[in-house]
């Protein structure tokens, strides 16, 4: 089985929809997923994944199912700055935690019990397990027992934070590792496939991470939105 993780478009967030630049984007993500043979489309409820997806849709000629739990991660933190998202820490404040590193350790530090992190985290994580056994592929310890060995291909219209944590459950890693040291940028493609080497039992495998190349290819620069300033003195972003 493969999985596609489509991430919406250049975000317009103010208005939860997509920029004009994001439009371009989408359609040609929608170009792209179109050469695809698609079996099953499913979107986050949030407007700029659904208007993001809309292209796809339209151009292919199916719908997609609605899934709440793909929405972006909701996990929050309490700091001295106020109620903050949990995957956005500056590198000097993580990096010299080891249970950060840790698949079962990140969510039980301090700062990540502030608020309803733990919550937030298993709720995605369940959903992940069960949609996957839906599918054929029932998780056991790290791996994955085979119920439906099949090559379906499933498409998620999602948002870059919750693609990484439904990639820390698969893959058994922690999504701290996934949100500061990995970056999808809008419209960008990533791509797991399931790997049965002795039958009955399976992982997944990620074949491309936050590829953009059907922006190159329809000469349209990628977006800077999710990154941040390159050099400190840069004119970009740097919160």
């Amino acid at each position: 089985m493969k999985i596609i993780f489509a991430r919406h478009a250049e975000p317009d967030y103010l208005h939860d929809t997509i920029t004009e630049k994001g439009k371009r984007e989408a359609k040609l993500l929608a170009e792209r997923l179109a050469k695809t043979e698609t079996d099953e489309i499913y979107v986050s409820p949030l407007g700029r994944a659904k208007d993001t997806a809309a292209y796809t849709l339209e151009k292919t000629g199916k719908t997609a199912v609605q899934l709440d739990w793909l929405q972006e991660f909701k996990g929050r933190i309490i700091t001295p700055e106020g109620i903050v998202s949990c995957w956005d820490r500056l590198p000097e404040n993580w990096t010299v935690k080891d249970e950060y590193y840790s698949h079962d350790l990140w969510y039980k530090t301090p700062l990540m019990k502030t608020l309803n992190v733990k919550k937030e985290y298993e709720y995605v994580c369940e959903k992940t397990d069960r949609f996957l056994e839906e599918h054929g592929y029932k998780r056991d310890g790290r791996l994955y027992r085979v119920t439906d060995s099949n090559h379906k291909t499933i498409v998620f219209f999602c948002h870059f934070a919750v693609e990484c944590v439904i990639l820390s459950r698969i893959f058994s890693i922690s999504p701290m590792i996934l949100w500061h040291n990995f970056v999808a940028l809008p419209s960008s493609v990533t791509t797991i496939v399931s790997e049965e080497r002795k039958k009955g039992a399976a992982q997944f495998r990620c074949t491309g991470f936050g590829d953009v190349s059907h922006l190159y290819v329809g000469g349209e620069e990628p977006s800077f939105a999710a990154r941040f300033c390159e050099c400190f003195e840069d004119d970009t972003r740097h919160n």
